[in-house]
């Protein structure tokens, strides 16, 4: 029996045409993305197309019962909170812009509830977590350490170190710089602390054009590649399992220890909404600020 004969929802069998329409209002969705979010939302509309079609459903007839349902079959198949809220954004975006568009009347997804998805407890990299890090990185080759360099001390995201290439490196007004392409394939440049640029020279070595991270055998260095680096590096320190938001995560709560304004952080790590900066302070100030501390001294000082 199907999930929605099991809660009593007809559903409609869906035609080549209407098919054909639910492909169009996909790729209009998909087409304002590209990169790792582009697969990522793909791959999460590809599976409610698929449990669309189960279910005999017309993807843009869907009311908000179906589409609980369908949170109600991934939860049936054990998945995490945080990915059936992934999935829910993106089938909740895909909705909205079919309403704006104006292929659907009425946005079916509006109301539709989402699991609640604690954040991580992990408190990332401290100052010297960090320091030992990328202390331990030196030992490995340059290619290694200018990864870590720039994702620990300029705060690259992963994707973002793996597309520099040499000539995207530059000068402007005495600082040493790089362009990067960021999310949202939002052009950036980024000024190179003088650790970072030296690191990236001794990768670099005598080239002139090409990635500035390469793989051993002189491809540019991947996603997967780079996480596995940085996990070799993390090992290496002792620190355990390290990926590289940790390192990213390590530079913005450091920057804010240091007193840079939230401001300044903000658009040091390239964030477009403000509120995701706040979480790291927030990350950070959890355990310094609990009321536990202030209690001990005044009743020691008292």
């Amino acid at each position: 029996m199907s999930t929605a004969e099991t809660v009593n929802v007809a559903v409609e069998p869906a035609g080549s045409a209407a098919r054909h329409d639910a492909e169009g209002a996909a790729a209009a969705f998909l087409a304002r993305y590209s990169g790792p979010t582009l697969e990522a939302y793909r791959y999460d509309l590809r599976s409610f197309f698929q449990w669309a079609a189960d279910v005999k459903l017309d993807v843009l007839r869907a009311t908000r019962p179906h589409i609980e349902l369908f949170r109600t079959s991934l939860e049936t198949r054990g998945l995490a909170p945080a990915t059936i809220d992934r999935r829910l954004s993106t089938v909740c975006g895909f909705y909205r812009f079919a309403h704006i568009d104006g292929r659907i009347g009425s946005n079916p997804a509006q109301y539709v509830r989402r699991p609640t998805v604690h954040g991580p407890e992990g408190r990332g990299l401290d100052r010297s977590e960090l320091g030992r890090f990328l202390f331990a990185a030196e030992h490995f080759d340059h290619a290694h350490v200018a990864l870590a360099v720039l994702l620990g001390l300029n705060g690259l995201r992963v994707s973002e170190a793996c597309g520099t290439n040499v000539e995207d490196l530059g000068f402007d007004r005495g600082h040493r710089t790089l362009r990067i392409m960021g999310k949202g394939s939002k052009p950036a440049i980024i000024p190179l602390v003088p650790r970072t640029a030296r690191m990236v020279d001794l990768a670099v070595g005598e080239r002139t054009a090409g990635p500035i991270l390469r793989r051993a055998s002189g491809e540019r260095l991947d996603r997967r590649t780079a996480h596995r680096w940085v996990r070799s590096m993390g090992r290496r320190t002792g620190l355990g399992h390290v990926h590289p938001h940790m390192l990213r995560a390590a530079f913005i709560m450091a920057a804010l220890d240091a007193g840079v304004p939230l401001r300044d952080v903000r658009l040091a790590a390239r964030h477009a909404d403000p509120r995701t900066t706040t979480v790291y302070d927030h990350r950070r100030q959890g355990l310094d600020r609990h009321a536990a501390c202030v209690v001990v001294a005044f009743v020691s000082g008292g």
